[in-house]
C-alpha cells in the first residue's frame, strides 16, 4: 500500500479549450502540512478544483489508496476530501453554528455517533466563531469569514483539508492569526493541502513544497530547503540578506 494519502499524476485541467495544468505531479502523506506556492495564474487554485472534482481534468488521482477517476464531487466529500475555496462560500444569511451544522454533512451521513459534538472543537479552535454563534455569516469581518469557512470543513472530520489561498485579501494581523490557526492544526495531525502567495509564511508551517509555474511543477522539496534557495528568495521571498 502506498505510503501517500494523495498522489497525483499529469494532471491536466483548465477551462475550456484553455489547458492550465500540463501535466502536473505531486503527492502528500498522511500527518503532513504541503504547500504549493507560486505566482498569480500558474493554476493553484485550478490544481484544487481539479482535485475535489469541480473541474474536469485528466491524469491519475489516487486518494487514500481509492482511484478518483470518475468519481463525482459528492462522493469525494464521503471520502474524506474538504476545499475551503478562496472566495469561502459561506451561507451568509444563515447564523454562524447553522453553518458549521452544514459542514458536518458527510459525518452525518455516515451516521458518526456524537457528530454535532464536533463543534465545541471547532469552538476551541475559533473562540471568536463560539461568541458569534447566533450572528449571520454575511456580518462577519474577513477573518471571521475566514475560520467559519475553515471550521465548516473540519466538521466533516476530512482526511485532507484542501486551503485555497487563506491569507487573501486580510489584514497582516489576522494574515498571522491564520497561519498560527494551520501550526495548531499541523501540531493536531491534521493532513494540509495549502495553496498560498504568501510564499514566506506557507513555508514557514509546511513540510514540503511545491513551485507551480505556468501550469507546471518547477521545483520542489522540504519547505525549509526552498526557503533557502536562492531562486525562491528572488523570486518570492524579497532580496537575500547578506550573510
Amino acid at each position: 500500500m502506498s505510503k501517500y494519502l494523495l498522489q497525483v499524476t499529469d494532471l491536466h485541467a483548465g477551462y475550456g479549450r484553455a489547458e492550465v495544468l500540463s501535466g502536473l505531479n505531486l503527492r502528500l502523506a498522511q500527518g503532513q502540512v504541503v504547500s504549493v506556492i507560486g505566482p498569480n495564474g500558474a493554476g493553484k487554485s485550478t490544481t484544487l478544483n481539479a482535485l475535489m472534482g469541480v473541474l474536469p481534468a485528466r491524469g491519475h488521482i489516487v486518494f487514500d489508496g481509492h482511484d478518483l477517476a470518475d468519481v463525482s464531487l459528492e462522493e469525494r466529500v464521503m471520502l474524506g476530501l474538504a476545499l475551503v475555496p478562496e472566495k469561502r462560500e459561506l451561507f451568509g444569511t444563515m447564523p454562524v453554528e447553522d453553518n458549521l451544522v452544514l459542514g458536518g454533512y458527510r459525518a452525518m451521513r455516515q451516521r458518526v455517533p456524537l457528530w454535532r459534538h464536533e463543534i465545541e472543537r471547532v469552538y476551541t479552535l475559533f473562540p471568536r466563531l463560539k461568541e458569534r454563534r447566533a450572528q449571520l455569516a454575511g456580518t462577519l469581518s474577513g477573518g471571521e469569514r475566514q475560520m467559519l469557512a475553515v471550521g465548516r470543513a473540519l466538521m466533516s472530520r476530512p482526511k485532507l483539508l484542501m486551503l485555497d489561498e487563506p491569507s487573501l485579501g486580510l489584514a497582516p494581523l489576522v494574515v498571522k492569526e491564520v497561519f498560527r490557526t494551520i501550526e495548531s492544526l499541523r501540531q493536531a495531525g491534521v493532513t494540509i493541502l495549502l495553496i498560498e502567495q504568501n510564499a514566506r509564511a506557507a513555508l514557514e508551517v509546511s513540510e514540503y513544497a511545491y513551485v507551480l509555474e505556468t501550469g507546471a511543477i518547477v521545483l520542489e522539496g522540504p519547505a525549509r530547503q526552498l526557503a533557502g534557495d536562492a531562486r525562491v528568495i528572488d523570486t518570492y521571498l524579497g532580496a537575500r540578506k547578506d550573510g
